[in-house]
């Protein structure tokens, strides 16, 4: 099914919900090693753009009158402004990272104590994970992700912490290294059929895509081109999504699906390799 056959509600059914979400501003964004095919060293960086850029998204979402908390941003961890890696919260209980390269793993106490400190349930994982980068919540069901950061082990550590049902996935394109670089989940608050994703499908393996197709029969299927400048990467409250200002083709389709695109340009913090969810982690009480 092309993201074209089937036409949802109109615009005026659709509600946004106001969020929760942490944010780290950029003070210290630079790309100084490699860890993912975005990043390269030896291009400069700008990190007065970048927390320019960073700020763009902050005032967009207080604008649609989100609530965002934010984490100090520490020397040595440029990478901390992508939030989303920083854990998976439900319900006041927040499931801790644990990151695969060890240039981030310093992260993954900062935001426990940060969860911590500000009244949250903290589970120190077992197995490593990155996150909300890999864990995606459709109504009451958590897609997660596997292939290049996230174990399948953490998984499972997933499920039972949380009493859910985890859909695993596996992702294939080392381009797409992370779950939410390959789907957006733009009707947060349902699930299975009824609930509208958007993803691309060359990013995961034959099963994956087979479970993909059965369970979301409506979903968008966005272009390479869109995908590449991590279009996907996006937030939405239910009728706004916030997206990458350049993927117009996914704005297009949003639009015709009744939601309200809203793009951002954050091209700076996309040489290290994240878009507008990599740096928003939704904070659930």
């Amino acid at each position: 099914m092309t993201s074209t056959d089937t036409v949802t509600a109109p615009t005026s059914k659709r509600t946004p919900q106001p969020r929760t979400y942490l944010m780290c501003r950029p003070e210290h964004f630079t790309v100084s090693y490699r860890i993912n095919p975005w990043m390269e060293p030896a291009n400069p960086t700008d990190t007065a753009r970048a927390v320019e850029q960073w700020q763009s998204l902050y005032d967009t979402y207080v604008s649609l009158g989100h609530t965002i908390e934010l984490i100090d941003p520490i020397p040595g961890l440029p990478d901390m402004v992508y939030t989303a890696n920083g854990g998976f919260i439900i319900d006041g209980t927040a499931y801790g990272a644990s990151f695969t390269y060890p240039e981030r793993q310093p992260e993954g106490p900062a935001f426990m104590q940060w969860f911590a400190d500000h009244g949250f349930d903290v589970v120190e994982p077992k197995n490593i994970n990155e996150g909300e980068g890999d864990f995606l919540l459709v109504g009451d069901t958590i897609l997660a992700g596997t292939g290049f950061r996230s174990t399948t082990d953490s998984h499972k550590e997933l499920a039972d912490l949380y009493g859910r049902e985890v859909l695993s996935l596996t992702l294939t394109n080392p381009n797409f290294y992370h779950l939410d670089t390959a789907i957006s989940v733009l009707d947060p608050l349902t699930g299975d059929r009824d609930a509208n994703i958007a993803y691309l499908p060359s990013a995961f393996d034959e099963a994956s895509l087979a479970l993909l197709e059965e369970r979301y029969p409506n979903a968008i299927h966005v272009s390479e081109e869109d995908s590449r400048i991590l279009g996907l990467n996006s937030i939405s409250d239910g009728y706004n999504v916030v997206i990458a200002k350049r993927a117009t083709g996914f704005e297009a389709q949003l639009r015709e699906r009744g939601y309200n695109p809203i793009g951002v340009d954050l091209s700076e913090l996309l040489l290290g390799g994240g878009g507008v969810k990599c740096c928003t982690l939704e904070l659930r009480r």
